[in-house]
């Protein structure tokens, strides 16, 4: 069973975080809250974690797993290019609920790479957040349920397999729920909406 740690959603202690950071590093998986619901947390530079991942989630072929970053300029080590277009929508939309996805650089594992492109946010939760600052790069970005099942808003809610699975739970209490984060292309020169959520992009945001 997974060690639970009582967390603080707002200021959660720093001390708790490097220790989640650790396990992650050293290859765990944490159940963790986000700005929407429990989502699920490796080291996506981890290989064998990310298998692990994917064989918890039972995830289907044809998707791929998003990114939380440590910080924007992590974007263009995992992309090949950030255009104008997708700098000018960080710059307006994160730390927020806009996954974008870039052209992927070679060499990611093949769970982070759907067409050729790698989906990644800069969420505002300070738990979320703050675990990928303390870890130094990204984490995945996937609900906490298996694939097919409904996202989490609390711990009770979680799927035994994903509780028996788990090296971790941060335990925040229930979660906003509300819409999935927007997911935007941003390979081209303008931005195509993929997924409709909780932001809602203007016509600043789509440059011809």
């Amino acid at each position: 069973m997974p060690t639970v740690y009582a967390i603080d959603p707002r200021r959660p202690d720093p001390a708790l975080l490097e220790r989640a950071a650790g396990l992650l590093a050293r290859g765990g998986l944490a159940v963790l809250p986000t700005e929407t619901f429990y989502g699920l947390a490796v080291d996506a530079a981890n290989p064998e974690a990310l298998s692990r991942l994917a064989g918890l989630k039972g995830r289907e072929q044809g998707k791929a797993f998003g990114l939380i970053l440590a910080r924007p300029e992590e974007a263009a080590r995992l992309g090949a290019q950030v255009s104008p277009q997708a700098r000018a929508l960080m710059a307006r939309h994160w730390p927020g609920p806009l996954t974008l996805v870039l052209a992927a650089r070679p060499g990611l594992h093949p769970s982070l790479v759907l067409e050729g492109g790698v989906a990644m946010r800069l969420s505002p939760h300070p738990v979320a957040a703050g675990l990928a600052r303390a870890l130094g790069r990204a984490i995945t970005a996937t609900s906490a349920n298996p694939a097919g099942g409904p996202a989490p808003a609390s711990l009770a809610e979680l799927d035994p397999a994903i509780v028996a699975g788990a090296d971790l739970i941060l335990d925040a209490g229930p979660t906003p729920g509300g819409p999935a984060s927007t997911v935007a292309d941003a390979r081209g020169r303008g931005i195509r909406v993929l997924r409709p959520g909780a932001v809602a992009l203007d016509p600043a945001d789509r440059p011809a």
